[in-house]
């Protein structure tokens, strides 16, 4: 199945360099984790607080700065053999709180709010869908990352929406219809990952 995950290992080519660069300054990869989940509440708060349009420039940066963040922790561990029980936790747990830090406000700003339904079955899939991730490897296999729709993917979808937003803000008014796609793309992704884990 399609996913940005597909050419994660050339995005840590790229990124190893910087990894090296935290490494010699003493950081770890619970500090990247916790750095990326920081920066999370950090843009999550200007979205919501923000009067203008400015947040539709910030939101895109800083999700291609978490993507590489959350790259980079990985990479450290494996690099420097600093895996441990404390850096997993952080590592999924600080990936569901980012989401929620961002996507919540950035989907009222959007007016998905208008449709609570629909805010709460996105909030629900996007948690879900991580949990079934975890989930592959406490069955005893993997960790699930198959898309669509998965982090990496809902990064790009929505740093590239709000990039579209701001030079078209027509296209708001297709939102709730993007909004319904984003979630029928999750609900594939979840079943796609629970039958994977099943079969493995």
């Amino acid at each position: 199945m399609i996913s940005v995950y597909n050419i994660k290992p050339k995005f840590q080519q790229l990124l190893k360099p910087l990894m090296e660069f935290l490494h010699r300054k003493k950081l770890t990869p619970n500090h990247v984790t916790l750095l990326a989940l920081l920066g999370s509440i950090l843009t999550g708060a200007f979205v919501y607080l923000n009067e203008g349009w400015g947040y539709l420039l910030v939101v895109p940066v800083f999700l291609f700065i978490r993507m590489a963040l959350n790259a980079i922790d990985g990479m450290m561990a494996r690099a420097y053999n600093q895996q441990s029980p404390l850096g997993e936790v952080l590592n999924e747990l600080g990936d569901i709180l980012a989401d929620l830090a961002i996507f919540y406000p950035l989907l009222i700003k959007f007016g998905i709010d208008k449709h609570p339904n629909l805010l709460v079955v996105f909030i629900a899939l996007m948690i879900i869908n991580e949990f079934v991730g975890v989930l592959g490897k406490a069955m005893g296999g993997a960790r699930r990352y198959e898309g669509p729709m998965g982090k990496s993917d809902r990064a790009l979808f929505f740093g590239l929406l709000c990039m579209v937003v701001f030079l078209f803000p027509l296209v708001l008014s297709w939102i709730f219809y993007l909004i319904i796609l984003v979630v029928l793309a999750m609900l594939l992704s979840t079943i796609t990952r629970i039958k994977n884990s099943l079969n493995a």
